[in-house]
């Protein structure tokens, strides 16, 4: 079933039943009112009846009958009776009204409304019983009967005017939820049309918005156009990134294939040549499993990653990284610490590759010794890596963490770098709920800051 059709349907089913609830209140007010108003009436007549008779004591027969007459109106009947029910007078201009209503004695005043059956036509009937007193002794009971005229026709008047009322309000409902339908509809249809275009293609494209609405549906357009330039500036950065990927691969196994030639035509006679040979492509090797590695990496962390969490100290942590690095490329790495242990609830091996990641970084684009600072400071643990070297732009400062986004191409293929390093490293850092930012003046150095949560902050 069409969106379209749904609104109609359910705008007309909601108008229905709103327009139910209400023409049976009006109809229950109408005959509410309209009897009250006869019974406000009647009432009146049998008190000043009441007081009449309570005046005087000594009327006749004749008069009382006569009296009784004089306050009859169409279509009604007048009667007093006793305590045993018994009829004392009874005047009437509508007999076999007078003959279907059984006569009541009453000690309280007390109204009714009955529908009888007279000359096989329905008649509402109206009923008000008084008691006559003389002082505190009960004597008996006046009663009133009336037909109520013009009851039952202003009710199926009332009856018609609701119903034509109500499927007036139906037919309307019905246009104007179709029309409101596809004004609703209008955006919607132009959006599937756009993605139905783009599937089609394949091409990212925006969906044109004609008016300023201003509204949820403008809202949505706006984030699938957001949506849409999210998706061409990473298709740029994926087209960006398998171009200089295709480009370092190629140079690693044009060198392999090279010397693999070189081996296969010369074997292994000239050993300081096969030396050579087999130390170059080991070592182009070892260039294309580390670039693969980080590729992985990349892979992996796009996924919902489970951390090993564990309690990790990260002086101890940062003292065997430093250890090993100064090893590996014989550089100054200086670590400072005001106290110890400091610990955080983390996953280590992927709080090492993030440390690893920035002391790489520090040591490929700086010359001069590298600082390690740990600290504790309003529930985080604090780790700054600065280094002394070339720096960033402040213009690339913000796209920093992209992924594969790097600041300077031909520099980076020089140190082997992929444009994933801190893109990694900000990912696993938001997993572990922290926080990294970075301080660069170009000349002068870098300053990467680490906030973990310390201690069983996690728990």
């Amino acid at each position: 079933m069409r969106i379209t059709l749904k609104i109609s349907l359910l705008t007309t089913a909601w108008m229905l039943l709103t327009l139910i609830i209400i023409n049976i209140i009006v109809f229950i007010l109408f005959m509410k009112t309209t009897v009250d108003m006869e019974k406000d009436t009647t009432i009146q007549k049998a008190d000043d009846i009441v007081k009449y008779f309570q005046a005087e004591t000594d009327y006749t027969p004749e008069q009382i009958n006569s009296k009784l007459k004089a306050l009859l109106t169409e279509h009604s009947y007048i009667r007093i009776l006793q305590a045993d029910n018994q009829v004392l007078y009874e005047v009437t201009n509508e007999k076999p009204l007078a003959e279907k209503i059984k006569g009541k004695y009453v000690d309280t005043q007390e109204s009714e409304r009955r529908g009888i059956s007279l000359a096989k036509k329905e008649k509402q009937v109206l009923i008000v019983r008084v008691p006559l007193k003389e002082g505190l002794n009960v004597k008996g009971s006046l009663e009133i009967g009336k037909e109520l005229i013009g009851l039952e026709s202003r009710k199926d008047i009332l009856l018609w005017i609701l119903g034509v009322s109500s499927l007036l309000a139906v037919i309307l409902s019905l246009l104007s939820g179709r029309w409101l339908a596809n004004i609703i509809m209008r955006p919607i249809t132009n959006m599937i049309q756009t993605m139905e275009d783009i599937e089609r293609s394949g091409i990212p494209k925006k969906i044109i918005i004609h008016s300023e609405t201003r509204d949820e549906l403008q809202t949505l357009a706006n984030t699938f156009n957001l949506m849409i330039d999210r998706l061409e500036e990473n298709f740029e950065k994926q087209s960006q990134f398998v171009s200089d990927a295709s480009h370092e691969l190629k140079t690693p196994l044009t060198v392999i294939k090279s010397y693999a030639n070189l081996l296969r035509r010369h074997g292994l006679k000239d050993q300081e040549m096969a030396d050579e040979a087999i130390q170059a492509i080991h070592t182009e090797a070892t260039r294309i499993q580390k670039m693969t590695e980080t590729f992985l990496d990349v892979a992996s962390l796009e996924k919902e990653v489970e951390l090993e969490m564990n309690l990790v100290n990260l002086v101890s942590l940062c003292q065997s990284i430093l250890k090993q690095l100064k090893h590996v490329y014989k550089r100054d790495i200086i670590l400072h610490f005001e106290e110890s242990p400091i610990l955080i609830l983390a996953d280590e091996l992927k709080i090492k590759q993030v440390i690893i990641i920035l002391l790489d970084n520090a040591i490929k684009y700086s010359n001069k010794n590298i600082d390690v600072f740990l600290k504790k400071m309003e529930g985080n643990a604090i780790v700054c890596v600065e280094d002394h070297g070339i720096g960033i732009p402040q213009e690339e400062i913000e796209n920093i963490f992209e992924r594969f986004y790097r600041v300077d191409k031909a520099r980076s293929r020089e140190t082997g770098g992929s444009g994933l390093g801190l893109h990694i490293a900000n990912r696993i850092v938001k997993l572990h709920k922290g926080e990294i930012t970075l301080k660069s003046k170009e000349g002068e150095g870098t300053k990467v800051i680490l906030h973990l949560p310390a201690g069983l902050e996690l728990l």
